[in-house]
């Protein structure tokens, strides 16, 4: 007798279903539109340019080598994911309130930020996630002991848009100091985003609420074209005061989908804080994994600091962003 005779078989996300009966389709003229992933015109995969100098410089790179990176992963590269979220002139920087980590991708940020709030968060432990929104993020809180997967309206149908109303109405029916999850732009799945307005007030409600938001960054530059402003909602939180994380993919950005590379970044209210929290985050991270893979981020960490590479990459990229 097993004693796994009682697990049940799962289905795959609908997702990867559709992805493998893609591959597994004979049709000459098959399209894949199950995931969002740089194609060029032929509808192949597609690396960025500037992906390719980076892993040929590496390649060259004699000083090179396999060691361990730290649990917090390369930090030329997470100071620089910072700064391109923050700001370069940020003051929470400045002010040595925002610390990251390295992660496995958007995913792994959201995991590691999840799990630290059924650890440490002292409030409520509710985690309002839009309606609709990508369905991993109720996989992720489903599945953590000692929280609560709620949702918050987002989207009217009879408008095809926005439901700000509805959305400020939830969050202010919500417990005090509840943990609200926001798309920081190019929102999953309908890519309609609030406004500048708008975003002006869920930053109100949250602060008369006290609540904890935690804002998913899969798609920056992917909304209006414009790094900078598609971070605005992010910069909006830290000049009001809040704490609050940041969970940063650059598996879309960079078309690194296989290197896993994300960043998480933690704004809180003194640096004190904000290191010890950190310190907490890189034990979870070492009960999970211990530490994250150097390839990819040595080579998004090349296409953030080196001035021309980060030029190429920007201009690259907007061939799939508006704007």
């Amino acid at each position: 007798m097993s004693h796994f005779s009682e697990v049940n078989y799962v289905d795959l996300p609908a997702v990867f279903a559709l992805s493998a009966r893609y591959t597994d389709d004979p049709h000459p003229d098959k399209v894949n539109l199950t995931v969002g992933a740089y194609r060029n015109e032929a509808g192949k995969p597609w690396v960025l340019p500037v992906v390719k100098k980076a892993e040929s410089m590496l390649a060259a790179d004699d000083t090179l080598n396999k060691e361990y990176l730290s649990m917090g992963g390369l930090q030329s590269f997470t100071d620089a994911a910072t700064r391109l979220v923050l700001g370069e002139n940020s003051k929470v920087i400045n002010e040595d309130r925002a610390v990251a980590l390295q992660t496995l991708s958007g995913t792994g940020a959201l995991h590691v930020a999840f799990q630290f709030i059924a650890q440490f968060y002292p409030g409520c432990k509710d985690i309002y996630v839009s309606n609709p929104s990508w369905g991993n993020h109720k996989l992720m809180i489903d599945r953590l002991p000692g929280v609560n997967f709620k949702q918050y309206t987002y989207y009217d149908p009879k408008t095809m848009g926005f439901d700000l109303e509805g959305m400020c109405r939830d969050l202010e029916q919500a417990h005090d100091g509840s943990v609200v999850v926001l798309h920081a732009c190019a929102h999953n799945p309908t890519g309609i985003d609030p406004t500048k307005e708008q975003w002006l007030k869920i930053a109100e409600v949250c602060k008369k609420k006290n609540h904890f938001p935690i804002l998913d960054l899969a798609y920056l530059g992917y909304a209006s074209g414009n790094f900078d402003q598609d971070a605005a909602s992010i910069r909006l939180f830290a000049d009001r005061g809040f704490e609050f994380i940041v969970c940063q993919s650059f598996a879309k950005i960079m078309g690194l989908y296989c290197e896993r590379i994300g960043c998480m970044i933690f704004v809180g209210q003194t640096a004190e804080i904000a290191h010890k929290c950190l310190s907490q985050m890189k034990i979870i991270i070492r009960s999970i994994y211990s530490n994250p893979p150097a390839h990819g981020a040595r080579i998004a960490s090349m296409c953030l600091n080196n001035r021309d590479m980060k030029a190429e990459w920007r201009t690259a990229s907007r061939r799939c962003m508006p704007g």
